[in-house]
């Protein structure tokens, strides 16, 4: 699919960023990420340059980056992505669309991973309230985020 949208579309349309994207997603789930990081990277840059820097599948390409980063325990690269993924959202989609929680759980997370636990539960509470809000109590999203809370504030209790 990749190769025909780079000869039908030309290498630097938006639906050739989504087939990277894709493939870089199948790649970062089977571990590899070495060849997922530069499929991500370049499809962030024709996002970037197709459809301007404040474009919601930037945000999208850059959770992905940073997911990639968190992955492999590179955490001071993931955070600014996960931060510059969740302004844009919070800018073009505002600041209770799905997409806004799914960036606060995701940055949430992160600091979980590294036991900054107290920077962490205000973001899974406001992406919960955010997920509430928008999609509903039962929505598995919600759920997820709820129960990421839950874990993380056990985990807070414990220490």
């Amino acid at each position: 699919a990749l190769s025909i949208f780079e000869k039908a579309l030309g290498p630097e349309h938006p639906d050739v960023a989504t087939s990277l994207n894709n493939l870089a997603e199948f790649l970062r789930a089977q571990g590899k990420y070495s060849k997922a990081e530069p499929l991500y990277s370049r499809a962030l840059s024709i996002f970037e340059k197709a459809l301007g820097p404040e474009h919601p599948n930037v945000a999208a390409s850059l959770n992905n980056l940073a997911g990639l980063h968190g992955d492999q325990g590179k955490y001071s690269k993931a955070e600014p992505l996960y931060r510059r993924a969740l302004s844009i959202f919070e800018k073009t989609l505002g600041p209770e669309h799905p997409n806004v929680a799914t960036s606060l759980n995701n940055l949430a997370g992160l600091h979980g991973d590294q036991g900054k636990y107290s920077e962490a539960e205000p973001l899974y509470q406001r992406a919960l309230k955010t997920c509430e809000k928008s999609l509903g109590t039962s929505h598995p999203t919600t759920v997820k985020v709820r129960n990421n809370l839950k874990h993380l504030q056990a985990k807070m209790q414990s220490k």
